[in-house]
């Protein structure tokens, strides 16, 4: 997924988390939290992968289920002594929803080529290959994911997600706008 969809997907989990557990839309600094937490994994891997070349993969350290469990320990401790729970679970969730982005579509097919990031470092990638399929969905899954597994429909669907959450954090008061145009602090 493309840095936008990670941040469309993000921001409207977060505000929906937001309303359904405070009544209310998200403040500016999990906004903030969020907008970080979505790219955080890529800022990691992508750089030490493409540039320094001591990852395997663009995907591999940072998008590790292992190294989100660390990383939502280290957090959540700074949350707690900062008082800054709220930052700390926007930032988790952006993360997380990171990492369940970027699992090809055809996995929710039963084809885990191109998962094995989720686990590294215990599986190499790639593991799996392209055709190999450990289960067979009901059909009402294939129905609704089988779109998506073609490489067009998913970009334009990132775009729209994208513009979901814009349309979305414009209802919710454009929260964390402040910090980057004073004069627009409501």
């Amino acid at each position: 997924m493309w840095p936008w969809g990670h941040l469309g997907v993000a921001y409207l989990l977060y505000s929906l988390y937001a309303r359904g557990r405070f009544g209310r839309p998200p403040r500016a600094e999990p906004a903030l939290a969020v907008l970080v937490g979505s790219q955080f994994a890529d800022l990691i891997d992508k750089p030490l992968a493409w540039w320094v070349g001591i990852l395997p993969s663009g995907r591999s350290l940072a998008h590790s289920l292992f190294f989100a469990a660390a990383l939502i320990v280290v957090v959540y401790a700074v949350g707690f002594a900062l008082g800054r729970v709220e930052t700390a679970t926007a930032f988790v969730v952006a993360h997380l929803s990171h990492l369940l982005a970027d699992i090809p579509p055809r996995a929710f097919l039963g084809y885990p080529f191109e998962t094995e990031f989720l686990v590294w470092p215990l599986l190499e990638q790639p593991t799996f290959r392209y055709g190999e399929r450990l289960f067979e969905p009901p059909a009402v899954v294939e129905l609704v994911v089988g779109p998506f597994t073609n490489p067009a429909i998913f970009f334009l669907f990132e775009w729209v997600l994208f513009g979901a959450a814009i349309a979305l954090w414009y209802v919710d008061g454009c929260p964390g706008l402040g910090y980057v145009d004073p004069s627009s602090r409501r």
